[in-house]
């Protein structure tokens, strides 16, 4: 069973085109769980509900967690209760994009 930490490590590649930053360092996932029959649950939000990318950065999330033989299926859900800003995203990224 992985941890909240190695499924965020899994999915840390997949980048928010717009902002072109990982969609962990921007804090965009707000939730993982990995059960014992190895079912992903993610839970995240984007940086605006009209975001056109949305299905696109969740086809990411799936395929990839999908990918890993340990994982048999995966749950996936939006989000926008609380509304992401940017103090979601770590320190590197406010400062990349200097905030």
């Amino acid at each position: 069973m992985y941890s909240s930490e190695d499924i965020l490590q899994k999915i840390s590649h997949i980048v928010d085109p717009e902002i072109g930053v990982s969609i962990v360092d921007l804090g965009l996932v707000y939730e993982t769980r990995h059960d014992q029959n190895g079912s992903v649950y993610v839970k995240m939000s984007l940086t605006t509900p009209a975001c056109p990318l949305g299905p696109a950065i969740k086809q990411q999330v799936v395929e990839t967690l999908e990918q890993d033989p340990a994982v048999t299926g995966v749950r996936f859900e939006w989000t926008f209760d609380p509304p992401w800003t940017m103090s979601r995203a770590n320190a590197e990224t406010r400062a990349i994009l200097r905030f």
